[in-house]
């Protein structure tokens, strides 16, 4: 998963096992502003539309994604 993710140019979060022999470079800092991000979806998925994505076309969804957190930033 890491590799991935490192492919696609993005720096993973992800937190390490206690356990794991070969600990892997990790950023705790990094790690609690990924919840900002998290909690933004989870709003979005409030949204019964966002979140069963009613819309056929993609542009129709990002406008709807727009709309949805503008809402949600403004309440």
């Amino acid at each position: 998963m890491r590799t991935f993710l490192i492919d696609r140019g993005t720096v993973p979060v992800i937190p390490n096992n206690p356990t794991r022999k070969r600990m892997q470079p990790f950023d705790p800092e990094t790690y609690k502003r990924r919840n900002i991000i998290e909690r933004m979806f989870c709003r979005l998925k409030d949204w019964r539309r966002v979140a069963s994505r009613y819309d056929k076309l993609s542009i129709n969804f990002a406008a709807t994604c727009y709309i949805a957190a503008i809402v949600i930033w403004w309440t």
